[in-house]
């Protein structure tokens, strides 16, 4: 039998592609805009006659049914890597569990913790050869899980995009159901650069080289320093997350064209667009950022957002208080990356006060994280802190010089008051 009656065999609708879930699975299902929200929820609308279904994901980008209700709860329950809007916004209430790894081992805690044994996924229609591909979002994990589960079932997507790379798409013959839903992407529209954003890029932009590999986060601060890199020539793309910014910087010619490597892209339209040229290669996270790969790349130059800093460079960038907020993700693992790389450079960015609701305002640079705050990069893995104040450089310093460093990038209004502090805390003399 050729493919394509393969693919008739295998064609379903949602609900009867569900009843492939039995009780006591475990259920990886597709990050971001790869997740089959379709099947997920005919899954869940089987709640009663299942028992011990755990879903696992990561930042969807979809409001699951399982998401809203305790009463899931033993029968078809959702864990989560890392922590979008959705999860957020149900994580007390709902259905929902954080277990907030490093994306460098994300594949580890779904083989090896886990043990997920079957697949749920978005794809792109089949290709003349019948292979239907991840999108622009799935390849992070999806290839890899498909290699470790007994049952796969994917949601063909029309708005799907087929990408290049690495374990980038799966035969019609080796899926076990298939069922159809188009829909459009979810589109993650970049905030816009603010005057604060473009100063703290100004700090930055000096110490990138030509030739330099990036990998650049998300947020204001991210798209001055990647817009503000139109001047380099011969640059390079290694990130987690391809961006907007990142295609312009590779359509100007700034970036070379066979040098972009990320685990997916997540952007508009023009951005999903972008994976149909070719340029981009995708392939599982865990191979593209972990520091034993990108921090073998020489000049490897990670760019990141964070939220607090305590005056020996404890950071966070994924709790507030007790509350968890976003996640580890790839923040760690590219730092290190950073730090590891011949000539590499990581650099961590935040404005040195956040406006409160109340309309007060707080420092960002404390003498110690509040209670609750997680570390998520260690003092001993920071290199740059920067603020529209300047920029810190605490990599391999003393505390005494590191206190200094990042009372100088505090904002004017709390610089004496942290002063004070450290000295009452012994940390300066």
């Amino acid at each position: 039998m050729d493919w394509k009656g393969i693919y008739e065999e295998k064609l379903t609708t949602a609900q009867e592609a569900a009843r492939l879930v039995r009780s006591g699975d475990v259920v990886w299902v597709g990050a971001l805009t790869s997740g089959a929200p379709q099947i997920v929820d005919a899954v869940t609308d089987r709640y009663e006659e299942l028992e011990n279904v755990q879903l696992v994901g990561d930042f969807s980008l979809t409001q699951y049914k399982c998401f809203e209700s305790r009463k899931y709860r033993g029968h078809v329950s959702y864990d989560t890597l890392f922590l979008g809007s959705f999860e957020r916004a149900w994580m007390d209430e709902g259905n929902i569990r954080a277990n907030i790894v490093r994306f460098a081992d994300s594949y580890r805690a779904i083989s090896e913790v886990y043990k997920a044994n079957v697949m749920i996924c978005e794809v792109t229609e089949p290709d003349e050869e019948g292979y239907m591909y991840y999108g622009c979002t799935g390849v992070a994990w999806n290839g890899k899980v498909a290699d470790i589960v007994d049952r796969i079932i994917v949601q063909v997507n029309s708005y799907q995009r087929r990408v290049s790379g690495w374990k980038h798409r799966i035969h019609v013959s080796e899926v076990d159901a298939i069922c159809r839903c188009d829909h459009p992407l979810y589109e993650y529209i970049q905030p816009p650069v603010s005057d604060q954003d473009r100063v703290i890029a100004s700090y930055i932009l000096p110490l990138i080289p030509d030739g330099a590999t990036l990998q650049i986060g998300v947020g204001g601060v991210a798209n001055a320093v990647a817009y503000g890199l139109i001047d380099k020539k011969h640059m390079g793309v290694q990130t987690e997350m391809l961006t907007e910014s990142l295609m312009y910087l590779t359509k100007q010619g700034v970036v070379d064209e066979d040098r972009v490597t990320a685990a997916f892209i997540l952007g508009n339209q023009e951005t999903y667009d972008f994976a149909l040229t070719g340029i981009p290669k995708l392939g599982p996270v865990d191979e593209i950022i972990s520091p034993s790969v990108a921090g073998n790349i020489p000049n490897f130059i990670a760019i990141n957002g964070c939220m607090m800093v305590d005056l020996t460079g404890q950071v966070c960038s994924e709790t507030i208080g007790h509350r968890q907020y976003s996640g580890t993700g790839g923040q760690l693992d590219c730092i290190r990356s950073g730090n590891m790389s011949p000539g590499g450079k990581s650099f961590l960015c935040m404005p040195s006060r956040r406006k409160m609701k109340d309309g007060s305002y707080r420092s960002t640079i404390t003498l110690n994280l509040p209670p609750g705050e997680i570390v998520t990069v260690p003092r001993t893995d920071v290199m740059y802190i920067v603020t529209e104040q300047g920029i810190a450089n605490l990599f391999n310093r003393p505390v005494e010089e590191r206190v200094e460093a990042m009372i100088a990038i505090a904002h004017p209004d709390y610089r004496d008051e942290l002063r004070q502090q450290a000295l009452e805390a012994g940390l300066l003399h």
